[in-house]
């Protein structure tokens, strides 16, 4: 959630400041230069944002380290922000980028996306040429698309397939940009996605095998509220946790219950 107030671009930086001295305990006007490109002057004017805006008790400037340094009761700014993980620890200075994996960049198509979102919009069938990873082909056919959704990683359409007579997820990246994407009225009447209708709650839970110490570790590490950490999706999504979380393979500590 960002505040109305502040420019987007403003709101990041002061964000970026906040997540410095939350994780580091400190933070210069160099590290903010460097982060965003942006001028000294600017930098400054960021910091006065920000200690105007940040909750008591409010970090001290240190005349000998030249920078701010944050209280041990550091509360940070006073709204609430998508903090993710704590890259500015990896990204301190005098580190390098070869400390921390890349994001994989899925892509998404924009004109591919824009004829999905607009057969979806006007309720109509669509024809693409989609490559299939269970036969490697590139197969022509219609769908219905009536829904985006993500897994988290990647952005999926779901959508009826005439060929298979079911509902299935399709990668955009996956639709040939050569499509025809020729549109018609849905001209025969399909079922209900009932798994997208359903919502379902999934609970998860250390692994059963995993020691009393191991099994605290591990709800800390998942930022459990319970015994249980439980959400609920769709139940079209049930099927990306386990690949998600890690549930299906070696090593994992959750498991469902």
């Amino acid at each position: 959630m960002s505040d109305p107030t502040l420019k987007p671009a403003m709101f990041a930086r002061l964000v970026y400041l906040d997540q410095c001295l939350t994780w580091r305990g400190q933070v210069n006007r160099k590290d903010l230069i460097e982060r965003f490109g942006i001028s000294s002057p600017q930098a400054a004017i960021d910091f006065r944002e920000y200690l105007e805006r940040v909750s008591e008790p409010k970090p001290r400037y240190d005349t000998v380290r030249k920078c701010y340094l944050a209280d041990r009761n550091h509360n940070g700014l006073p709204f609430t922000y998508e903090a993710g993980s704590p890259d500015v620890l990896v990204r301190s200075p005098g580190s390098d980028d070869f400390s921390m994996l890349p994001t994989p960049v899925r892509q998404s198509p924009p004109f591919v996306m824009r004829q999905l979102y607009q057969a979806i919009e006007q309720q109509m069938k669509i024809e693409i040429d989609y490559v299939s990873m269970s036969t490697g082909l590139r197969q022509n056919q219609w769908i219905a698309p009536a829904n985006f959704a993500s897994d988290g990683e990647r952005l999926h359409v779901r959508a009826w397939s005439f060929h298979h007579q079911e509902w299935r997820d399709y990668l955009p990246v996956r639709v040939s940009p050569e499509s025809s994407f020729s549109i018609a009225v849905i001209d025969q009447e399909h079922p209900r996605d009932a798994d997208w209708e359903e919502i379902v709650e999934v609970r998860l839970r250390p692994l059963d095998g995993l020691s009393d110490e191991q099994k605290a570790a591990v709800r800390l590490e998942y930022g459990f509220t319970d015994d249980l950490l439980k959400f609920q999706i769709r139940r079209s999504l049930e099927f990306y946790i386990d690949r998600r979380w890690g549930l299906n393979r070696p090593g994992t500590r959750l498991e469902r219950c």
